[in-house]
């Protein structure tokens, strides 16, 4: 009998875990989403969809050394931001800033978005982050950046022409007018924003005109989305961009996040992607409701990919999901050196370090448990749950060791420390819902380190706190990632696996 297809998933995020700043294009039937990545390698996941619902990771923009440079004295939370993804001309462009040392805004193309992308065009000329390409009815390709700004561009050269000259910046006094994404639809140019800061008070707000370079004229009803002062359970919502369905209806994807616990309230998966309706009322965009359950979409949904929930490392090279900080040197973390099995070999001593060697997967359930199968008889190494150099619980094998070490700001602890038999050991983490009572200073959930014997057996060797792993504790743009890495010497991995749990 053939093997069933999963059946189609109808909530939002639509990408679920830390996914922000999307980006979307549509060519025919097909749309095409890409999200910031910061200090993470490969940079800038590409995925794929038929129905806006339903996406399938197929690749990473910058997958190359020679395009992605992020040193390792770029601190967490820098790199890669706000890419913009636009088709023209039977080709696809992508803009991007690169807030290292050295970085600036830069240009890649493709014809085929899983690419292989092109080495990267830099612009020296295009200031500021966040930008945006749109050409007009003659060719002329218009830059658009945070503040806002624009400048005309020649984007297969990355030449820039004349000064940059303001557009509109949102509501008088709104801080940090960005993400700016201009558009010609019917008799207008519409420019979308975020403004308000990415953290509650974060919204969009739209304003048009006859040319793409203004004068701009603000929506009376703006901001048209967002949910501060609210109790939605999608808060932060901003960085948006506008996209036709597959009935011709228009949608937004936009970023959010799910706080949980209690006051003020911990968002632990990042920035997640989510997807709107959006009507047109006088010539304005109406945005409806950010709903988590998506079900009544006005068109089928295509099957649910399969979720690799699991790998053996049976193949030559990472899947595309698999990240890294900063880089991923071929000679420090391989699947050809022990068939079968991942290698790391340290650099770094610890995930303190910036350049410590480590290869993980973002987090996208509040609920979940991760394991791998260790062999640190040659090294140290383990199971980490890590937001950055300052925050992250590992569980960590040497030898006949195992111990828990728990980060957080300036402080490292081992919290807990266990004897187990020579040979690879079974490491797991589970992330749950706190224990109750709940009250106001209840935390976001628990994350229980541990190990796990033959029979499935799992013995906890701590509870911790989920806050301080939170954006809310540590500050930053980026959310959990549960992976492996080497401390000392070359550390094994048979398999790695990942499980949602009840969400």
């Amino acid at each position: 009998m053939p093997a069933q297809k999963p059946p189609a998933r109808a909530t939002n995020p639509v990408l679920p875990g830390f996914h922000p700043d999307p980006s979307i294009c549509r060519v025919g039937d097909d749309y095409y989403l890409v999200c910031s990545s910061f200090e993470y390698f490969p940079g800038i996941p590409v995925f794929h969809s038929r129905d806006l619902v339903n996406w399938r990771q197929i690749g990473n923009v910058l997958d190359r050394p020679e395009q992605l440079r992020l040193p390792a004295s770029m601190p967490s939370s820098g790199g890669i931001y706000a890419p913009t993804l636009r088709h023209h001309n039977g080709r696809f462009w992508l803009i991007v800033t690169n807030c290292s040392e050295g970085g600036g805004n830069l240009i890649v193309t493709a014809t085929d978005p899983a690419g292989p992308w092109s080495d990267p065009i830099r612009a020296p000329g295009v200031p500021g982050i966040d930008p945006d390409l749109a050409w007009d009815e003659d060719g002329t390709c218009w830059c658009t950046v945070a503040g806002v700004s624009q400048i005309r561009i020649d984007p297969s050269t990355g030449q820039t022409y004349g000064t940059p000259h303001e557009l509109w910046s949102g509501a008088p006094g709104a801080k940090a007018p960005e993400a700016p994404h201009l558009y010609r639809i019917g008799d207008h140019w519409y420019l979308l924003i975020a403004e308000g800061g990415t953290e509650r008070g974060h919204g969009v707000s739209i304003a048009r005109g006859r040319t793409p370079t203004g004068p701009f004229e603000p929506c009376p009803a703006n901001p048209v989305l967002t949910h501060r002062g609210t109790d939605h359970p999608v808060q932060n919502t901003g960085h948006a961009d506008l996209v036709q369905g597959p009935d011709g209806s228009w949608w937004m994807v936009l970023l959010g996040v799910r706080p949980r616990g209690g006051t003020p309230g911990w968002h632990v998966l990042g920035r997640e992607t989510f997807l709107a309706p959006v009507t047109w009322e006088d010539g304005w965009p109406v945005v409806g409701e950010v709903a988590l359950d998506l079900s009544t979409l006005p068109w089928p949904l295509s099957p649910a990919p399969a979720e690799e929930r699991h790998d053996d490392f049976e193949l030559n090279e990472l899947g595309p999901a698999w990240i890294s900080v900063r880089d991923r040197p071929a000679e420090l973390c391989t699947t050809e050196e022990r068939p079968g099995w991942l290698t790391l070999h340290a650099r770094g001593g610890s995930l303190d370090e910036p350049d410590v060697v480590f290869a993980g997967r973002r987090q996208q359930h509040h609920s979940c448990r991760a394991r791998t199968l260790v062999d640190a008889t040659q090294g140290r190494g383990g199971l980490a749950v890590r937001l950055d150099e300052r925050h992250h619980y590992v569980i960590e094998a040497a030898g006949t060791e195992v111990r828990v070490i728990a980060r957080v700001g300036s402080l490292r602890t081992v919290v807990a420390e266990r004897s187990v038999p020579a040979g690879p050991v079974t490491l797991a983490v589970t992330l749950t819902d706190p224990p109750p009572p709940h009250g106001p200073c209840t935390g976001p959930d628990t994350v229980c380190l541990g190990i796990e014997a033959a029979d499935g057996t799992f013995t906890q060797l701590a509870a911790l706190d989920g806050r301080y792993l939170s954006t809310e504790v540590a500050g930053g743009f980026t959310g959990r990632v549960i992976g492996l890495y080497a401390a000392a010497g070359a550390v094994h991995y048979d398999w790695f696996d990942y499980e949602p749990l009840d969400d």
